[in-house]
């Protein structure tokens, strides 16, 4: 495809995705349904210049007035993923000589959003709360999420399927704290591969294979997933309990659930019911209060912990909507609490970086369920083998949340608390 109809094709799909109507990943994949004759390479190309964008869109805000021609090109040209060659043969001369002009702009002389290009609503609170750390963070924000797989410890063993993918071409390395962890170099179409198809793989997060360790679901025990949506963790739970017990997958969306089917099948996993509920409230969640020993609540919030793989949420958030989430947040919390029966254990987690989200729910639902004595995230996870006091919140709380941050730890961003029920 020629340089000027790949750069063409580049701003009619930024221009699409800036409008923040959708998520920017939807309109990706209804634009790529759309012009079927783009090949994988265009296809890669497009992509990772619009989340290069979004990363950076305050900086290219900022650069894109001095140049020329309509904006969403003046975009894809500061953004552009692919070799500098290519797109120069996409340029005219004043592009070209524009371009040079904001790639020898000083970064250390920038003002402090155009180098963060976080907007200030989230960025206050995180330099509140990092401190010097912030920089760090904001700097990784920017740059691409790894591709992380969960291998299926029902059906096989990590380093036996870390083998077959070298095999097929696909590095891969055990991810440092998950012990069913592979993090991939590149971004291989891990759907062709045999290990995908057989159920042996799954994509999943680090850190979210992380809140199925914390959860320590046995063997024929009774377990809810309470926001399960698409099954990541729920699959993780139900291998952890080598297919014995009930694990009830539940979800106010049915569609999100309809996606856990083919995983569902993939997993071997006969243990694994979902079950789409109407509301945190709904009848099917009171005929089981008081009956289960493990509940996972991985709440609905900002997901501004994912930034590096929804960049956009960042410009589609706003400090109201994260307000009205927090409300949401502590009812499922009490909701899912009355499931467990007396010695049962309750995990509360999101992927925000938020303290609203996090810190805040959980201490004051300790406050309120005087049934829940706080459990020590450090402990638990020493318990599961995964010693690592950099993976918990540390100061004066010892230890009590886990604590995952994309600078510190290669995940994305998750928080999570623990409660056992007296």
């Amino acid at each position: 495809m020629h340089p000027k109809a790949v750069l063409d094709a580049c701003a009619d799909l930024l221009e699409q995705v800036l409008r923040f109507d959708h998520p920017a990943d939807a309109v990706v994949s209804r634009y790529f349904r759309e012009h079927r004759s783009l090949g994988p390479r265009e296809r890669a190309t497009l992509a990772e210049t619009t989340y290069a964008v979004l990363r950076r869109k305050l900086l290219f805000d900022h650069f894109a007035p001095s140049g020329s021609g309509p904006k969403a090109r003046r975009l894809a040209i500061l953004g552009f993923q692919g070799p500098r060659d290519f797109l120069a043969a996409a340029l005219n001369a004043q592009e070209k000589d524009w371009l040079a002009q904001c790639d020898a702009i000083d970064a250390n002389g920038l003002l402090e959003r155009h180098r963060h290009n976080l907007p200030e609503w989230l960025a206050q609170p995180l330099k509140e709360q990092l401190g010097e750390a912030f920089w760090p963070l904001a700097e990784s924000l920017n740059e691409p999420a790894p591709l992380d797989l969960r291998v299926n410890a029902f059906t096989d063993k990590r380093d036996d399927v870390r083998h077959e993918l070298e095999l097929a071409g696909v590095k891969a390395r055990p991810t440092p704290y998950s012990p069913w962890g592979l993090r991939l170099d590149g971004k291989p179409a891990i759907n062709k591969l045999d290990a995908f198809a057989r159920g042996a793989v799954e994509v999943q997060d680090e850190g979210s294979q992380l809140l199925a360790l914390l959860l320590d679901a046995k063997r024929g025990e009774m377990v809810v997933d309470f926001c399960a949506g698409a099954g990541g963790k729920t699959l993780a739970i139900g291998a952890a309990m080598r297919n014995t017990g009930r694990l009830y997958a539940f979800d106010t969306s049915a569609h999100r659930l309809d996606a856990l089917k083919p995983r569902l099948a993939r997993s071997k996993l006969s243990n694994v019911h979902p079950a789409a509920i109407a509301h945190e409230r709904d009848e099917r969640v009171k005929r089981l209060a008081g009956k289960i020993d493990r509940v996972i609540v991985d709440a609905p919030c900002s997901g501004l912990g994912t930034l590096r793989r929804n960049p956009d949420l960042k410009w589609r958030q706003s400090p109201q909507a994260v307000q009205e989430m927090t409300v949401k947040q502590a009812a499922i919390l009490r909701s899912a609490a009355r499931l467990l029966k007396p010695g049962g254990r309750l995990i509360y987690a999101t992927c925000s970086v938020l303290r609203a989200e996090n810190e805040d729910i959980a201490e004051a639902f300790t406050a309120e369920a005087q049934q829940f004595r706080p459990l020590a995230v450090a402990e638990l996870l020493g318990s599961a083998k995964v010693a690592d006091d950099r993976l918990t919140s540390g100061g004066p709380d010892g230890g009590l949340y886990l604590r995952l941050w994309p600078h510190r730890h290669g995940t994305d961003g998750f928080f999570a608390a623990a409660w056992q029920k007296s």
